[in-house]
């Protein structure tokens, strides 16, 4: 053991010395600023998508150039992710070239997506190639090439200059896709020679928000029946069989497009392609596009119609964003250009308000029974009542800022981390806007009116309407005079229980009964887990693991959390019959129930002290007899 004077201690520390301390380097230069000013001359892009055994996309592109510097950008921050995802981690085998000679190319330090060199003298324009490798195994990111399908997304297969506008750069493409397959996208064909087609000419913004799904087995439907421009559902599957669609079926999805005109009363786009994969091989997707969608549906989505309700709702979410996100986006969300940050205050307006006319539309068609649509509600009522402790802390406006932080990835504590919460509890917002615009005009307005006001406005115009929090005020306004400043604000920016008074206003209550609704029931089959959130506090899958555990709920007072797995129930071997057989049992002064968790190497037994029973959320109508707002809402217009 050392011992310490004083005097030894003082004569032991550090003397001053005389050299510089550290000082940060000089930032990079800057950027050149979009400009909104026409670019000169026209991008060229050749890409080649037939490997699909690798699943390399080969990229070639001639941009028009003037001698000197040039940054050229790779995009960053994605429309419809609302965040700095770009993929460019995929990209590979960079080469700039002009007049066949090399040149010379170095990334910004601080900004990897922007790469900078010097244009030679006497060039009028570079040549860059590269090769965008797509995921060969789900570890690396979504799938979006199998042997069938091919999921081609242009913003992720493109470079660009810095210094203007997007919208202000106009871009020829070419594609040369796998012999024999055919190919769906909203872009429009200028030629085709062989395999390979040349798009028409279009804005940079409007080629990197149309991209292209190909495959062997394709089916076009055409949705639209009222004759004001075309609205194609492509569909690309794995097998032919799953193609087998009965017409009632499509005939749901023709209605969906009926109720969304009447809804909206105008629509922005000249043409509209959903892109579907049917199967699963490729990669899950709901991606909005202006005059397109990119979507993955079931493998056994027209077999199993019947049971597959919230899978296909991503049919009418994704088609409310032609209006609802793509045509009028939030001013702070909308940019000049790929590589400039995105803020997303507004996305419970982007996002609720969409989750909000998607299950109604759904209703609406046809495309989900009105009880399977109740079903969903109840189940985000649960969600943001006693299944959200996390909103005693964080807002859902600052949910708004998860598709940068989070990049969804997966979380340990959902419930009290928060994650994106804006579209349900958004959704919630917009339902109680409804109710109580319907409440205060006796039922003679309601929040449809808003979106035909807000969203169903310059028929006809193609380009982004940008608005404000104080737009989506004045419209409402428009509606029905009230403190909706107040109302949205209270709602957005407030902690602690989320509002339900729009429960009693659409004639229900929510209430718990000893098993899921129909809708509850088919999300835990798509799932492939249990929900028993609202009895032990947790979720468990086919598998035995937990895959979600509510905070301070009983499991998380035990000590549970995501990823291990139930061994056994009350001694016997676990099963997910026997241990709602036990929570039942557990009822009132029943025994306690024991699970066996194993936990990596280690086995415990846990003892619940619950004797509440099931519980799953459903709405009751108030007065059974009379007609309530929640059914005018999902109900069809004339």
């Amino acid at each position: 053991m050392l011992a310490f004077s004083a005097n030894a201690q003082q004569a032991a520390a550090p003397s001053p010395v005389s050299q510089p301390i550290a000082t940060p380097a000089a930032p990079n230069p800057a950027h050149p600023a979009p400009r909104d000013v026409a670019y000169p001359g026209v991008i060229k892009v050749a890409i080649d998508a037939t490997d699909i055994d690798r699943r390399i996309f080969t990229i070639k592109q001639n941009i028009p150039a003037t001698p000197g510097p040039m940054t050229v950008f790779y995009p960053e921050w994605l429309p419809g992710n609302h965040s700095d995802s770009g993929q460019i981690e995929k990209i590979a085998g960079i080469k700039f070239s002009a007049n066949g000679q090399p040149i010379k190319w170095l990334r910004d330090s601080a900004d990897v997506y922007a790469f900078n060199i010097v244009v030679p003298a006497g060039a009028t324009s570079i040549d860059v190639e590269f090769q965008y490798l797509s995921p060969t195994a789900a570890a690396q990111g979504r799938i979006t090439v199998t042997p069938e399908i091919s999921n081609l997304q242009t913003i992720s297969q493109v470079m660009y200059p810095a210094g203007y506008y997007v919208r202000r750069i106009p871009i020829s493409a070419s594609i040369t896709f796998p012999e024999g397959w055919k190919y769906a996208t909203a872009l429009e064909a200028a030629s085709t020679s062989g395999n390979t087609t040349t798009f028409k000419t279009v804005p940079l913004d409007v080629y990197v928000d149309s991209p292209l799904m190909a495959g062997k087995y394709v089916k076009t439907v055409d949705l639209d029946t009222s004759g004001k421009s075309p609205v194609r559902m492509n569909f690309l599957a794995d097998s032919p069989e799953m193609l087998d669609y009965k017409p009632e079926q499509i005939d749901s999805m023709k209605r969906m497009v009926t109720q969304a005109d009447k809804l909206f009363g105008a629509r922005h786009f000249d043409h509209y392609d959903f892109l579907a994969a049917v199967g699963d091989k490729l990669g899950g997707i709901g991606l909005e596009h202006h005059r397109s969608t990119e979507i993955d549906l079931n493998a056994k989505t027209f077999e199993n119609w019947a049971n597959l309700a919230p899978d296909r709702n991503v049919i009418p979410h994704e088609y409310v964003h032609s209006w609802d996100g793509k045509y009028r986006r939030g001013q702070d969300l909308w940019t000049a250009n790929y590589n400039t940050p995105m803020r997303d205050s507004l996305l419970w307006v982007y996002e609720g308000q969409t989750q909000y006319w998607g299950y109604v539309l759904q209703a609406r068609s046809g495309m989900a029974t009105q009880e399977e649509i109740i079903g969903y509600f109840a189940s985000a009522a649960a969600l943001y009542g006693p299944g959200r402790p996390g909103r005693v802390w964080r807002n859902v406006l600052d949910t708004t800022n998860d598709p940068p932080i989070a990049q969804r990835k997966a979380q340990g504590w959902t419930s009290w981390q928060r994650s994106e919460d804006y579209y349900v509890e958004g959704l919630l917002i917009w339902l109680d806007a409804d109710t109580l615009i319907r409440e205060r005009t006796g039922g003679e307005k309601s929040l449809d009116d808003f979106a035909k006001a807000f969203f169903g406005v310059n028929g006809g115009h193609y380009d982004e309407l940008t608005y404000t929090f104080d737009d989506v005020v004045k419209t409402l306004n428009d509606v029905t005079p009230y403190d909706w400043n107040k109302f949205l604000k209270d709602r957005v920016e407030g902690n602690g229980p989320v509002p339900l008074d729009s429960l009693a206003r659409a004639g229900y209550r929510l209430e718990w009964q000893e098993k899921p609704t129909v809708f509850g029931k088919q999300v835990e089959d798509i799932a492939n887990s249990r929900l028993l959130t609202y009895s032990l506090g947790f979720t468990v899958n086919s598998s035995a693991a937990l895959t979600s555990v509510l905070w301070d709920g009983p499991a998380f007072k035990q000590g549970l959390t995501v990823g291990q797995t139930i061994v056994a129930v009350n001694g016997e071997t676990y099963s997910i019959d026997k241990l709602k057989t036990a929570i039942t049992a557990a009822k009132g002064a029943g025994p306690a129930v024991e699970l066996l968790i194993k936990n990596g190497e280690r086995y415990k037994t846990y003892k619940f002290d619950y004797h509440d029973g099931l519980r799953y959320p459903m709405l009751v109508k108030i007065d059974p007899k009379a007609k309530s707002s929640l059914d005018d809402i999902l109900a069809a217009k004339k």
